[in-house]
């Protein structure tokens, strides 16, 4: 008896041995086959973010130079003054080169402003919004670009660098509002403006343009622009349809409202605005399958509809990090409609600063569109003209 439990013991313990092998031996081929599935998307990947499509365009409207916001967080203001350099060319026909590091002196002088009037309980942000530029020009005008120091000359750089500026001027602002404080720090202004005006400049009181003296004020009113005419649109159901509301985004600070339809109209807006001429700034999110080389698509597999939109918004799957400048559509080999979009980071990519962006891609990732409320239809046109 006692041989046969030693014996039973001796073959259970090799049972339970060979078992634990077995199990070792499929987690082992379990994660090889995952590492070779992962190593393979990657490959896909790679390979899909290099691969060059050839487009037929159907709409191109006209724009001014690609930008390059470089390494700075002002992609908001490289695309809205581009939107508004394409307004005057549709009106007018002229040309002009409107000066970012204006408005980012004077918003980051805003955003200041903002969070000590909330006592501290606000966003200090490098990032913003199609709204801070067009409240940048009502409060403070515009000025060409050759009025101001170039981007990043101030420091030696040759083109706009924020690595050093940006983490100094918020350790500024953040210090004006101390603990307990019945006030902020006096004179406050003064040492914010500081930092801003040796890193991006001083903003001119007048300065000469093609021979005529302006200061910003008059040289904004003389663009043939009327900025109460800009309205922007979002679509989300967290919030009625056809209401005003503030995007709960931390680039948004200056809590401007947007106008809320459901997505399908608003990607009509979008299609009936460009068929008309005007073009579009776009807010939204490139974080996903958006390509360093010029493309935004989605797989095959997501189909963009409201609740998708609204429950990727919600998860932070899709959030608001980029603006750019809608200006025409085009196909692709297939037929596939996109959309061109002018960004702000240089004449990278395959189509020298030009992204295609596919429909499915705008109608899933978009934040808000900012345009001229003349290229929506007369009831809309009614209901965004209501006081917001």
């Amino acid at each position: 008896m006692a041989e046969f439990r030693q014996n039973f013991v001796i073959l259970l313990s090799v049972y339970i041995i060979a078992n634990q092998m077995k199990t070792v031996l499929l987690t082992a081929m379990m994660l090889m086959a995952s590492a070779a599935s992962a190593q393979e998307n990657l490959q896909r990947g790679a390979i899909a973010s290099e691969v060059k499509k050839e487009f037929t365009t159907v709409k191109e409207l006209p724009i001014t130079s690609v930008k390059n916001q470089y390494r700075s967080g002002t992609c908001w203001a490289y695309a809205t003054l581009g939107y508004f350099e394409s307004e005057i060319l549709r009106k007018t026909g002229k040309t002009y080169n409107l000066c970012e590091m204006f408005v980012v002196n004077k918003d980051y002088m805003d955003c200041a402003t903002h969070y000590v009037r909330m006592h501290g309980y606000s966003q200090i942000s490098e990032g913003g919004s199609c709204d801070d530029v067009l409240e940048v020009i009502r409060q403070h005008g515009i000025c060409p670009e050759d009025a101001m120091p170039a981007p990043g000359s101030l420091t030696g750089d040759s083109l706009a660098n924020f690595k050093v500026f940006f983490p100094e001027l918020e350790r500024r602002i953040s210090s004006i509002v101390q603990k307990d404080a019945k006030a902020p720090l006096p004179n406050w202004q003064d040492s914010v403006l500081a930092v801003i005006e040796r890193y991006v400049g001083h903003c001119p009181e007048s300065f000469v343009f093609e021979g005529k003296t302006y200061t910003p004020t008059s040289f904004a009113k003389s663009l043939d622009l009327d900025f109460d005419d800009y309205v922007s649109l979002t679509s989300f159901t967290h919030h009625p349809f056809n209401r005003w509301f503030v995007i709960e985004a931390p680039y948004k600070w200056r809590l401007k409202p947007s106008y809320n339809i459901p997505i399908e109209q608003l990607m009509e807006v979008l299609d009936k605005a460009l068929d008309a001429g005007y073009t579009v700034a776009w807010g939204g999110d490139v974080s996903g399958d958006f390509t360093r080389t010029g493309l935004a698509l989605l797989p095959d597999s997501v189909q963009p509809t409201q609740q998708l939109r609204q429950q990727q918004w919600d998860d932070w799957q899709f959030t608001y990090d980029h603006v750019m400048l809608i200006y025409g559509k085009a196909v692709d080999e297939t037929g596939k409609p996109y959309y061109m979009v002018k960004n702000s980071w240089g004449k990278s990519g395959h189509y020298n600063g030009i992204w295609y962006m596919s429909r499915d891609y705008i109608a899933l990732n978009t934040t808000y569109l900012f345009l001229n409320r003349h290229a929506l239809s007369g009831e809309l046109q009614k209901k965004t003209k209501l006081t917001h």
